[in-house]
């Protein structure tokens, strides 16, 4: 995919906004999701309006390539997360500092 000057890739392959931390799969997540333009400046406030449609036009124009890009890093997720099998949800985390903060006096 041939990247517009807004958007970066970084060396590990994800794509990021340019001069932001936004990833573009963390965008078209949220966009997929329903998330107007205006609904993702409320999630990314630094981030300009007008960069918010251009991201949207690009993805719209380039849908199989994002989409190809998408599901690139949802694998690339699941596969880290079952290398580790033993990862603890965050439900328990917070279970385990309700305990501790309850058991202090």
């Amino acid at each position: 995919m041939n990247s517009p000057d807004f958007l970066t890739r970084e060396a590990t392959g994800e794509i990021r906004l340019a001069n932001h931390r936004l990833g573009l799969f963390h965008l078209v997540h949220y966009y997929n999701e329903g998330y107007s333009p205006e609904m993702l400046i409320c999630q990314y406030p630094t981030v300009p309006l007008a960069l918010m449609h251009k991201v949207i036009a690009f993805c719209l124009e380039n849908r199989q390539e994002v989409d190809a890009y998408v599901a690139a890093c949802q694998s690339e997720l699941s596969q880290q997360r079952q290398a580790n099998p033993r990862r603890i949800e965050a439900a328990t985390l917070r279970q385990r500092l309700q305990n501790l903060q309850t058991e202090q006096p």
